[in-house]
């Protein structure tokens, strides 16, 4: 991708996210589900009633601003909300659906476990006529959820490895902390890595490790690495979360001066390790702004049986968040 293409799509990107602003707090795991006004079909149920819902796990920030997002966007628009939180637990996410189906939700808002284990979920909610629009993370199929709204994950590790290899001047030894296999954002986001990355032949991967998005994995798979790759001199991460748990481990070796990390997300930590020097660069999903559109289009479909938007997925491009502009960022949203 040449230099004034990437600027194009930056000003782009920067001017959908900016659309949004963070909702309130929530409380992780399931509430208690609120009884609901309006059964919906998804066909002009009457307004209110209760959304559910149903992230991964909101002690990570990414997805807290997704479901505090979605949680005070409903809200404004009338609804009651649960919350609940499958830790991509495909069988709790079950759990979860069938709580929300028992309790005659007017819809839910879902960030999928698993893009096939996430099928069957999703289909028990259509069968029993209530709405899902899936947002941050796809499934399998289309035809059952009302929207599958996702960050342009493609787009977003192109400008976040181009970033990346500048800073390793086009050369080194480098490792990789993959995340979550069962979620098709893992390998959209390694491959475009890499097809970046494919350019420069004197950059050379040694090592790739499974982290699941986690920081304290992503912590314990960098010291695994460092021990195998002393001399490594990048880490190409496929969340925040990892990044900053391989930046906790090059420190404790006393090798982060010599490493440029690069993380995916933009949460506040990373966006902080940016300014701080201590990560090249981050990329910024527009979950905020993502997350109000699923509500939005969740809203349309149970009052008026439509979305409002003619393609079921949907993808935002997403930031790049470099030292240059790390102050412009706040919690997900450009100041």
């Amino acid at each position: 991708m040449i230099a004034s293409k990437t600027a194009r799509i930056l000003i782009a990107a920067t001017a959908l996210a900016g659309l949004a602003a963070c909702g309130n707090t929530s409380t992780p795991g399931t509430s208690a589900p609120a009884a609901s006004t309006a059964a919906s079909g998804g066909g002009g149920a009457a307004a209110g009633g209760t959304i559910a819902i149903i992230t991964v796990d909101p002690s990570n920030p990414y997805w807290k601003a997704e479901v505090d997002t979605a949680k005070a966007a409903a809200e404004a628009l009338g609804y009651k909300t649960t919350t609940g939180a499958h830790k991509n637990k495909p069988d709790q996410q079950e759990s979860l659906i069938e709580t929300a189906i028992n309790s005659k939700v007017a819809g839910i808002i879902l960030d999928p476990a698993g893009a096939k284990e996430s099928i069957s979920a999703v289909q028990k909610a259509v069968d029993a006529k209530i709405p899902v629009v899936l947002i941050n993370a796809e499934i399998n199929k289309t035809g059952l959820a009302k929207a599958q709204i996702v960050s342009n994950n493609a787009q977003g590790a192109t400008v976040g490895a181009e970033e990346w290899t500048k800073a390793m001047n086009y050369k080194g030894e480098f490792v990789e902390l993959f995340g979550d296999p069962s979620d098709n954002n893992a390998q959209v986001r390694s491959d475009g890595y890499k097809a970046v990355i494919a350019q420069y032949p004197d950059l050379k991967q040694v090592g790739k490790e499974i982290a699941n998005w986690d920081r304290q994995q992503g912590q314990d798979k960098m010291e695994a690495l460092l021990s195998a790759h002393p001399t490594i001199t990048g880490v190409i991460a496929g969340n925040d979360e990892m990044a900053l748990g391989a930046i906790n481990a090059l420190k404790a070796a006393g090798k982060l001066a010599n490493v440029k990390v690069l993380g995916f997300d933009g949460n506040q930590d990373a966006v902080n390790a940016v300014t701080a020097g201590d990560m090249v660069a981050t990329v910024l999903q527009p979950i905020v702004a993502g997350t109000k559109k699923a509500v939005t289009q969740l809203d349309g479909v149970i009052k008026s049986g439509k979305t409002g938007v003619a393609d079921e997925k949907q993808a935002l491009d997403c930031v790049l968040i470099n030292k240059a502009n790390a102050s412009k960022f706040n919690n997900f949203v450009p100041q």
